[in-house]
């Protein structure tokens, strides 16, 4: 790492230019790097030109212009598409929460965001949690006189995992979560799991049953047999809709006895979204579970640059479509390439679908090919 003092436009825009090449790279040199580069540029700015300090608007959007980001691509962090409208433009201040999220995931300085503006208190942990009480009633999870503060101690005592829950957090559990309430639905998906009766297998060969579990997708009771393969690899299949406050796609867990766990929310109603997860978690449980690390959580909304996580996106791409097929596959294919291409991989084509439009961030092209509002309906009828 070779930094030089700024002493003249053209270093500004040099360092300006190697900034924005470093923004997102995971060693922790380019972090440092990047770092120092920041300090210099504002030192730089500040000499140069007297202005008042940027409001928290400007500060995101100066992030989003350095990564490449589109207002889409804030939807995680700051919620619904008209609510990053309005902070965009100024006529909403970002919430607490917020401010954690953009700080955690995009690097923003906190400063930067809370500037000299009035902003929202956060939404209270009580006001989720109480959401996410009522619907562990309406899934019959609760016992009829049980509050949540009973509900996680009890869930806590049967599964060491949720107990480990706080310490073993990763990139992909968003910052604005509530934590009691993601513990209740992590323990409501154990205790479901607990129910079921089978074995541990040891899995010999974890690309093979992957691709396996893949091309179950092309069959029409593709519901049926997924976890009935899935209990023969000796994994509990888990079905919990995501509760408020949790910010969740799915989750590799242990339950109580050692037998791994995938459980799913299905807040994203798609083919594409569910094959993917339901891979992706697959890796986790297959690659990263351990004794150390009973629980791993998703929102795979969030961008990550830790390694186990992106161990597992690729794990999952390659058992979709292997990386010989999808090659072929460019920014110009046309709907028989993507086809072909699921054809080829013997998969669902929404899963083809689904891949390009995330690669390309193009989600307007393909979309009646990705089995929108089928999944759940599916897991229904199967009684899942």
């Amino acid at each position: 790492m070779t930094i030089r003092p700024i002493r003249t436009s053209e270093d500004h825009q040099l360092a300006l230019k190697r900034a924005a090449s470093l923004f997102g790279l995971g060693s922790q040199k380019d972090r440092d790097e990047l770092e120092v580069l920041q300090a210099l540029i504002e030192r730089w700015e500040r000499s140069q030109h007297s202005i008042e300090a940027a409001s928290p608007a400007q500060a995101i959007k100066f992030r989003m212009a350095q990564a490449g980001l589109s207002q889409r691509d804030l939807i995680p962090y700051l919620g619904s598409k008209s609510r990053v409208s309005e902070i965009l433009n100024g006529q909403r201040q970002p919430t607490v929460d917020q401010i954690r999220a953009l700080n955690q995931h995009l690097g923003i300085p906190v400063a930067s965001l809370i500037g000299s503006f009035k902003h929202e208190p956060a939404v209270g942990p009580s006001s989720t949690s109480i959401a996410a009480e009522g619907a562990l009633r309406r899934l019959g999870v609760m016992k009829a006189k049980e509050n949540l503060a009973g509900f996680l101690s009890r869930s806590k005592a049967s599964a060491p995992a949720v107990a480990m829950l706080r310490k073993t957090r990763t990139e992909r559990t968003n910052a604005k979560t509530d934590m009691a309430a993601l513990e209740a639905w992590c323990g409501a998906a154990l205790l479901r799991a607990e129910e079921i009766t089978i074995e541990r297998v040891k899995i010999r060969d974890r690309k093979k049953a992957a691709r396996q579990l893949a091309q179950l997708s092309t069959l029409p009771n593709w519901q049926n047999q997924i976890v009935a393969a899935l209990h023969r690899l000796g994994i509990v299949l888990v079905i919990l809709e995501h509760l408020p406050g949790t910010f969740l796609d799915g989750a590799a867990m242990c339950r109580s006895d050692g037998v791994p766990v995938i459980a799913l929310t299905l807040r994203h109603d798609r083919l594409d979204n569910f094959w993917f997860t339901l891979l992706h978690e697959f890796a986790h449980v297959v690659c990263h579970l351990s004794p150390d690390r009973q629980v791993i959580l998703d929102d795979l909304d969030v961008a990550s640059s830790e390694t186990i996580e992106s161990e597992a996106d690729s794990f999952a791409r390659n058992a979709l479509i292997p990386p010989a097929i999808w090659k072929q596959i460019n920014e110009d294919s046309s709907t028989e390439d993507v086809l072909e291409a699921a054809e080829k991989a013997g998969v669902h084509p929404a899963i083809a679908a689904g891949r390009w439009r995330f690669e390309h961030s193009d989600y307007r092209r393909f979309s009646k090919l990705i089995g929108r509002s089928e999944v759940k309906t599916a897991l229904m009828l199967a009684g899942t």
